[in-house]
């Protein structure tokens, strides 16, 4: 076989090696993500207790990118101290090379029988934890039998002039070694099959010990790296630190085993003479050792990062997103929370135009109306740039509830907007219109605007805790508040009627406009109804094609 053939041989083995390792991943988010996110955030309480919950979490997700994901949200939101989180980060590097652990026994022949069980499961259960845990199964499956061939490959090209050439060049530089494994685990976003890898190639010698272990430690800077890149944009200095933290002892750590690697490579040959078990265990002994290290450090640690990365001023721009985290995309759990959160921004700024719209009600100022009018653009901004993001999620990697969840966000998102539209665009104008003409909407019609506009500000807030908890009692109760807007137009439909027989034209137009004010609130309440409400509704079989059942 032809050096050039072997080597698309071996560059589809390892992507097969990466796609089994990203179906582990993408199964366990599914099946656990959503539970063991709640269970990390009550477990933040102190460092040992969060060094094992993010041992414990990365293990099942196998993703210490999706942990530390999770956990630096939690800090930018200022819910959990920056301490426990850099702890989480620890106990999470560990817990990433527990299938590494896994992997470096030979236990490759049960790989088609992972791969048989996960395709019954996937194909057949009903159940979506059962079927995720399928995905579970043919990924272990595929990285066994990626692993296997690609012993067999290397046997057949161990001798090969070429390669032994290309990695020779590079395995006399521990600081090359380390850089370039990183650089290959920033560029495939896996620090578990660059060390699979690696194990590979050091089990048949293409590569020394030393140069296998340089190579660990690379995987290992390259893992860190990859947060603190793709969330940088845009991120507040509190949503940098964990990244920055967990590179920092990296860096530490990486930076002490180079400089003692030598006796650390002739310890570990002495003490594992199997290089493939040698690697996994370099891989696991240089993550706890970086963890016992650092835990009593966490507090001066963070002290230096506050220092560094100081809290900076809000923002000028209110349209500005601040919670869609570029590098949460890959973690659907955390993208998810994340524009669910920017979503609730939404609301803040309706209810504020709501509140400039019912002081234009009350005090008839054109100066008020203005200012209200250009808080529109806040919404359609921040609406923007919520669709953006979540289209932008890859679609294979979300479950069927991370599909239903991404549309109500967009459909609560676009409601809201919808709403922001209606102020702006007819409600506002028709109040300035009226000014404008010296039509002044007669007391009792004017209260009764403003308590449906404080009705309507009472119902965002719902809307908004419903969006939140999904409460089928409370969207019910929020359906049911159209009642009350259908019976204000009628009794002002019928008072204009009245006014038009009266045959006072001034009083007529006065009651045109309060009855076209009181359709515009109609109109943003029917948006807030249905930005929260329906969904609940229809998911629980309550709503009808026309009406709410019972209703």
């Amino acid at each position: 076989m032809s050096f050039p053939v072997t080597l698309v041989d071996l560059a589809g083995f390892i992507a097969l090696l990466l796609w089994g390792t990203h179906m582990v991943q993408t199964g366990m988010q599914r099946a656990f993500g959503p539970r063991l996110k709640a269970i990390l955030n009550h477990a933040l309480a102190g460092r040992l207790r969060s060094f094992a919950a993010g041992l414990g979490i990365t293990a099942i997700l196998q993703s210490s990118t999706a942990t530390g994901l999770m956990v630096t949200s939690f800090a930018a939101g200022g819910f959990v101290e920056l301490v426990p989180a850099l702890a989480v980060m620890l106990g999470a590097n560990v817990g990433t090379t527990l299938i590494v652990q896994l992997l470096s026994f030979d236990i490759s022949t049960v790989a088609p029988a992972l791969i048989l069980v996960g395709v019954l499961m996937f194909r057949r259960s009903a159940s979506a934890p059962a079927h995720d845990l399928g995905r579970v199964l043919i990924g272990l499956g595929l990285m066994l039998l990626a692993l296997h061939q690609l012993l067999g490959l290397l046997v057949d090209v161990e001798d090969a002039p070429s390669l032994r050439l290309l990695l020779g060049s590079i395995a006399t530089t521990p600081l090359l070694d380390v850089l370039v494994a990183a650089g290959l685990t920033w560029a495939v976003h896996s620090s578990v099959a660059v060390v699979l890898l690696v194990m590979s190639l050091a089990a048949h010698g293409i590569v020394p010990p030393d140069a296998a272990f340089a190579l660990v430690l690379g995987a290992n800077l390259g893992t860190a790296i990859n947060p603190l890149l793709e969330g940088a944009a845009g991120a507040s200095p509190a949503a940098r630190r964990v990244p920055m933290g967990n590179l920092v002892t990296r860096l530490v750590g990486i930076a002490l085993a180079l400089a003692a690697l030598q006796p650390i490579g002739r310890l570990m040959v002495t003490l594992q003479p199997d290089t493939i078990r040698a690697v996994a265990d370099f891989h696991t002994l240089f993550n706890l050792a970086v963890a016992l290290a650092f835990l009593p450090l966490l507090t001066p640690l963070a002290q230096l990062l506050r220092r560094l990365l100081p809290d900076e001023q809000a923002s000028v721009d209110p349209s500005a997103p601040i919670y869609l985290d570029p590098a949460a995309r890959e973690t659907p759990i955390v993208a998810l929370g994340g524009a669910a959160r920017e979503t609730l921004r939404l609301v803040d700024g309706l209810e504020t135009m709501l509140l400039g719209a019912r002081e234009g009600l009350a005090k008839s100022e054109r100066r008020l109306i203005a200012e209200t009018r250009r808080r529109d653009d806040v919404l359609d901004r921040l609406n923007i740039a919520i669709k953006s993001y979540l289209t932008s999620i890859d679609p294979d990697e979300l479950s069927h509830d991370d599909h239903r969840r991404l549309n109500e966000i967009l459909a609560f998102a676009m409601n809201l907007e919808q709403a922001g539209d209606v102020v702006d665009r007819y409600l506002l104008p028709h109040l300035s219109k009226g000014l404008k003409r010296g039509l002044l909407v007669p007391k009792d019609g004017r209260e009764e605007l403003v308590a449906l506009t404080n009705r309507i500000i009472v119902n965002l807030r719902t809307a908004a805790s419903l969006f939140m908890t999904d409460d089928p009692r409370a969207a019910r109760l929020l359906a049911d508040e159209k009642v009350a807007f259908r019976d204000a137009e009628a009794r002002a439909t019928r008072a204009h009627f009245d006014r038009l027989r009266s045959g006072v034209l001034a009083t007529a137009q006065s009651s045109a406009l309060q009855l076209d004010l009181l359709r515009d609130l109609k109109l943003i309440n029917s948006h807030i109804v249905a930005a929260a409400a329906y969904p609940v509704l229809e998911r629980s079989g309550e709503l009808l094609p026309s009406r709410v059942a019972g209703g």
